[in-house]
């Protein structure tokens, strides 16, 4: 059975026929043994058609469809001209051997041709990587490497750019640099502390804050130099009269040393350092909960925009943590504890990073495990709804962290909650009357209009019903011409007050003849009554004769 071989490179398709592998015996040995010698190997395989690809472009649509193990249409086409071609119900006497199974067993369903992937398949190819500038004459040194180069380029950059919808790296890079923040502001204020302390000892009894404290050095500086003439901004600074009077006194009686004017100064320069530090942690904080808002608001509504960065950023993106499960995002963040409880075989931790939420807190210390499993459940749920939808909404994570709440509330004082199909049912209906809302408001300012000239037309009907004509009236709202579609409206109206109209008329003609007629009616019943009257006196007078004769008889 010949055996072909299909290697795809940068530059383009080749397709080489395998000789001698009757001979070889399927040894693997054999040709790798042969590789490394072009004499022998050119011996094995040989060049029978090559396909360059026309552009860059076309060369990175190619790239990209044979890693996803899809044949193209030219693949297809440079296929079915270079090699035997299979007749139906007839034994195929060659086979393909590919790179990748993917792609082979995509081409084995659309062109029937077999394929096979296997380490002796490999071997060939791996002696035809290493000869193939040889193999082609018109092909330079460099330019196999260059177009190698260009793809790779081009290939890498495609896949970086897949992510851009979802820019959760901004996320990351920023509950990073804030979790340092936190680190550095705090070890920095508390050296300007000890710095400062040399100097004004009492004061870091007074002030707990950092931030107070970084700002009352750099405004303090000499404390012999502090009076009373300092209390307003001393206030100001510190927000509270009476300890404004104490810094004041503790100046005055201090056991500090002296310190020189340079040292000073540079304790000045580094508590400024500390607080500009801080100001851009308070910055990077209100970034940090806009892109969470932008990103994953479903899940920062939930369990709150630092614990949500800080669960994606430990998952890698907001994908992976929507594809990991519950039970995984329950524990992320405690994998050290997990390996160590497995491997000692003791209790397995009940919560990682989710231990930060209030939620976890607010529980007792029996439920806390339980709470964990729940809150993982809802947010899991959160992350796939913001990861997977195409409109961001704050609905659905409102709505879980209901749930959760009720759930408190169910662990806590037993009362029942709702069940789940029931909260869904009715964030969907919000987040519909949500969508439904901006529809409207961002609907054009015309419709006014459309409603003045309905108004208009019919107050413009005359008293005597006729219609007066309005398309010659300039519109409102500054809309000059109407459209086709006003003027049919305008003439289904002018038609129906002809019709109301009419139906009047016709209303009032029918009503003095139905007068007419009422009268005639009446004065018929009244005719009839009488005959019906003298009919009944006349029987009666005949029975009374007829009893008279009888009697006489």
């Amino acid at each position: 059975m010949a055996l072909y071989l299909l290697y795809e490179t940068s530059s383009g398709y080749s397709l080489f026929l395998a000789n001698g592998l009757d001979e070889i015996g399927q040894n693997t040995e054999a040709v790798r043994n042969s590789v490394s010698d072009l004499n022998r190997f050119g011996k094995v395989a040989q060049l029978t058609a090559f396909l360059p690809f026309e552009s860059a472009l076309d060369a990175l649509n190619q790239c990209n469809s044979v890693s996803e193990g899809i044949m193209t249409d030219e693949l297809r086409n440079f296929l079915e001209l270079n090699l035997p071609k299979v007749k139906g119900g007839k034994k195929v006497k060659f086979s393909l051997g590919v790179a990748e199974p993917k792609i082979g067993s995509h081409i084995f369903e659309v062109t029937k041709i077999p394929c096979q992937s296997n380490e002796f398949v490999h071997e060939l190819l791996r002696g035809v990587r290493l000869h193939f500038e040889r193999f082609i004459k018109d092909l330079k040194s460099g330019d196999l490497e260059k177009a190698q180069l260009g793809l790779g380029h081009s290939y890498s950059r495609a896949k970086v750019k897949f992510n851009v919808n979802r820019v959760d790296n901004m996320v990351i890079q920023a509950i990073f640099l804030l979790d340092t923040l936190d680190k550095d502001v705090n070890s920095f204020a508390m050296r300007v502390r000890e710095w400062y302390s040399w100097h004004f000892p009492e004061l870091a009894k007074i002030v707990n804050d950092n931030y107070l404290y970084a700002k009352l050095a750099k405004f303090i500086d000499d404390k012999s130099k502090l009076s009373e003439d300092k209390l307003p901004e001393l206030t100001d600074i510190l927000g509270d009269e009476d300890k404004a009077k104490e810094v004041v006194e503790a100046a005055k009686a201090s056991m500090g040393q002296d310190l020189s004017p340079i040292d000073l100064i540079n304790v000045q320069q580094f508590a400024q350092r500390v607080m500009d530090l801080s100001e851009y942690r308070k910055k990077l904080h209100e970034y940090l909960v806009t892109k969470m808002n932008d990103i994953a608001p479903n899940l920062a509504s939930l369990i709150g925009e630092i614990v949500g960065a800080r669960l994606i950023s430990h998952a890698g993106s907001l994908t992976n943590l929507a594809k990991c499960p519950s039970s995984t995002l329950q524990i992320l963040g405690a994998e050290k504890a997990l390996f160590r409880a497995l491997k000692t075989r003791g209790n397995t931790p009940k919560y990682g990073l989710i231990f930060h939420s209030s939620f976890i807190g607010r529980a007792s210390a029996r439920n806390k495990g339980r709470m964990a499993r729940y809150l993982a459940n809802k947010c899991s749920i959160a992350s796939r709804i913001d990861c997977f939808s195409e409109s961001g909404t704050t609905v659905f994570g409102e709505k879980l962290r209901e749930q959760v709440e009720e759930r408190l509330d169910f662990y806590d004082k037993g009362v029942a909650p709702r069940k789940n199909i029931d909260v869904m049912k009715a964030a969907i209906g919000s987040a519909e009357n949500k969508d439904t809302a901006m529809e409207t408001e961002e609907a054009p300012a015309v419709t006014p209009a459309k409603k003045s000239k309905k108004k208009k037309s019919k107050s413009d009907t005359g008293e005597n019903g006729e219609v007066e004509d309005t398309e010659d009236k300039p519109a409102v709202n500054g809309v000059a011409a109407e459209d086709a579609k006003s003027e049919k409206k305008r003439k289904k109206e002018k038609r129906k007050l002809e019709q109301e109209q009419a139906v009047e008329k016709s209303n009032g003609t029918n009503g003095v003849d139905a007068d007419e007629q009422g009268g005639t009616a009446k004065k018929k019943k009244t005719k009839s009554k009488d005959q019906d009257r003298k009919e009944l006196q006349d029987a009666s007078d005949m029975k009374k004769k007829r009893k008279k004769s009888k009697s006489e008889e």
